[in-house]
C-alpha cells in the first residue's frame, strides 16, 4: 500500500502542489535511518537545514524585497505538515519553523536597516535563529518573566534566565524578551517587556542542553544572561512593546503546529496500517481483525476532522480575519488526534512497535511535545472558554 499525505480542507492551487511535491522530494533524500542516526546521537541535522535553505524554504513568508517568498501561512502549512509526514517528523520541522513565522515582529515593526541587517541571513541559512521568551519561574504567564534590560547609554544590559530555548547549541541570533520596566511600575502587566533581536553572544550567555524525551536531534536548552550588552539598534519597536510585538506570531505558530501534527499522526497512521495488512498471526493479517481497523479508521476520521479546522484557521489568518479560536483550535485537535494516532502505531506493532527499528516509537515520543507546548491544551480551553463562550476567567 501507498499512502499520501493530502491536505483535507484547502484548495490545492497548481503552485501549492508544486510546493508539496517539491518539499516531499527534499524530504525523501533523509529517510528514517538517517533521522533515527540524528536522534540516537543528538545530533543537530546540519545536512536537511542547509537542503532546506538551498531549495528556498527558509525565506518562504519573509518579504520578497529580502530574498523570501512572501507568501502566507497557507503555504507555510503546507510545508510544514508536508515535512512533518516524512521521516523527520517533529524533529525535521524544528529544524526550521522557526524561520517561518519567528521572525514575524522583525518584518512587520523592525526598521528598514533591520530588515536589510537580519532577513537575508536567516533566509539564506546562513544564520540560525533562537527563541528566548519562557522563563522557568513564568510558564505560560510571560508577564511574570523577569529576564531585566538596563539601558546605559546607546546599549542595553541584559541579566537573566530563559528555558527551552531550542536551537541555542547552533544559533548565531536570538529573538529575546525582557523587562526594561519593572512590573510593579506598569499599567498593565504586559507592559514594560521589550523585544531584541541580537547576538547569542557565548561570552555571556551560558548555554545548557536540557537533555528530553524525544526530538533528541534538536537541542533544547537552558540559558543564562551575565551582563549581555545588546546594541540600541538591536532593539525591535519601541521600549516596552515587546509583548504586543510577539502577539503576531502566535496564531500562525498554532496553525503550524497544527499543521505538523496531522502530518506525524498520518505518518504513523499509515505505518501501522502497512503493517497490519503485511503482520500474520494464527494465519490470517491482524488487520483483518476488528479490534485493529477500528482504532486506526477511528483515528484516520479524527486527523481529517483537526485537517479541516488547520486549513479553516490558516484562511482565515491570511484573508485578515480574526482566528484566535481556530488556530488554538487546530492545535488543540491536530495535537490530541496525533498523540492517538502514534500510540496506536506502536500499540499495532506490538512488540516490534517498542523497538526503535520499526520508528513509530520515535513519532510517539516527538509527538508528546505538541500537546505541551507552545501553548498547553488547559490554557487552549480557558481561551475558547473565554473568548467564545464568553465565561468569566478562571485564573
Amino acid at each position: 500500500m501507498k499512502f499520501e499525505n493530502t491536505p483535507t480542507g484547502v484548495e490545492m492551487t497548481e503552485e501549492r502542489r508544486q510546493i508539496v511535491q517539491s518539499v516531499k522530494a527534499l524530504c525523501d533524500r533523509f529517510d528514517d535511518s538517517y533521522w533515527l542516526d540524528k536522534d540516537r546521537r543528538h545530533e543537530f541535522p546540519f545536512e536537511f537545514h542547509a537542503a532546506m535553505a538551498e531549495a528556498g524554504w527558509l525565506g518562504l513568508t519573509m518579504p520578497e524585497a529580502y530574498g523570501g517568498a512572501g507568501m502566507g501561512v497557507t503555504e507555510a502549512a503546507l510545508v510544514a505538515q508536508t515535512v512533518a509526514n516524512s521521516a523527520g517528523a517533529i524533529a525535521a520541522c524544528s529544524a526550521f519553523h522557526i524561520n517561518l513565522f519567528g521572525p514575524h515582529p522583525i518584518v512587520l515593526y523592525g526598521t528598514e536597516e533591520q530588515k536589510q541587517r537580519f532577513l537575508p541571513p536567516l533566509i539564506a541559512g546562513k544564520q540560525k535563529l533562537a527563541f528566548g521568551v519562557t522563563e522557568p519561574d513564568a510558564g505560560l504567564d510571560t508577564s511574570r518573566i523577569t529576564t531585566r534590560a538596563v539601558r546605559e547609554g546607546d546599549r542595553y544590559i541584559v541579566n537573566g534566565q530563559k528555558v527551552w530555548t531550542t536551537t541555542a547549541q547552533h544559533a548565531d541570533k536570538i529573538l529575546l524578551l525582557t523587562r526594561t520596566t519593572p512590573r510593579e511600575e506598569v499599567r498593565r502587566k504586559t507592559d514594560g517587556l521589550t523585544l531584541f533581536f541580537t547576538d547569542l553572544n557565548r561570552d555571556y550567555i551560558e548555554v545548557r542542553e536540557i537533555e528530553k524525551l524525544g526530538r533528541a536531534a534538536v537541542d533544547s536548552n537552558a540559558t543564562f544572561y551575565h551582563d549581555l550588552p545588546v546594541p540600541v539598534e538591536d532593539r525591535i519597536g519601541e521600549e516596552g512593546e515587546g509583548f504586543r510585538l510577539l502577539l503576531d506570531s502566535l496564531n500562525p505558530e498554532r496553525i503550524l503546529v497544527g499543521a505538523e501534527c496531522v502530518g506525524v499522526g498520518r505518518r504513523s497512521l499509515y505505518k501501522a496500517a502497512e503493517y497490519a495488512a503485511e503482520r500474520n498471526v494464527f494465519g490470517r493479517p491482524i488487520g483483518q481483525n476488528q479490534s485493529i481497523q477500528h482504532p486506526l479508521a477511528e483515528s484516520w476520521m479524527k486527523l481529517e476532522a483537526a485537517d479541516l479546522m488547520v486549513w479553516h484557521a490558516a484562511r482565515l489568518y491570511d484573508s485578515g480575519q480574526p482566528c484566535g479560536a481556530q488556530a488554538n483550535a487546530s492545535k488543540f485537535l491536530a495535537a490530541d488526534a496525533a498523540f492517538e494516532a502514534c500510540d496506536r502505531a506502536v500499540r499495532t506493532h506490538g512488540g516490534f512497535g517498542y523497538a526503535k527499528e520499526y520508528h513509530v516509537e520515535r513519532y510517539l515520543r516527538e509527538i508528546m511535545l505538541p500537546r505541551i507546548a507552545p501553548v498547553s491544551r488547559e490554557m487552549i480551553l480557558n481561551y475558547v472558554s473565554e473568548r467564545v463562550l464568553g465565561l468569566p476567567k478562571s485564573y
